[in-house]
């Protein structure tokens, strides 16, 4: 019998629109929806450093590259028909 405790997911998370921007993993949605943004299409128009100062002020452990998915997210939002060869967060790092 395994005993260890099962592992939460997170269904908002899971379900919101910035899981289908490809390569954005659940804890960048997270962080996105801990800021207060529900919908993808509120990114439009806005920084990813100050996205990304902001959510290191939640959390001061936030893992560097994400800023370069903050670039590409802000990227796949404000442009009609991205480029698939830019939608890899190493692009943007």
């Amino acid at each position: 019998m395994n005993s260890s405790p099962k592992k939460k997911i997170d269904y908002e998370a899971l379900n919101s629109s910035f899981m289908r921007i490809p390569k954005i993993d659940i804890a960048t949605a997270r962080s996105l929806i801990d800021l207060g943004y529900k919908e993808s299409f509120q990114l439009i128009g806005l920084s990813p450093e100050i996205l990304f100062e902001e959510i290191k002020k939640k959390n001061p452990k936030v893992p560097k590259d994400l800023l370069g998915k903050l670039k590409m997210i802000i990227y796949f939002v404000e442009t009609p028909e991205p480029d698939a060869k830019k939608m890899d967060p190493h692009q943007w790092s």
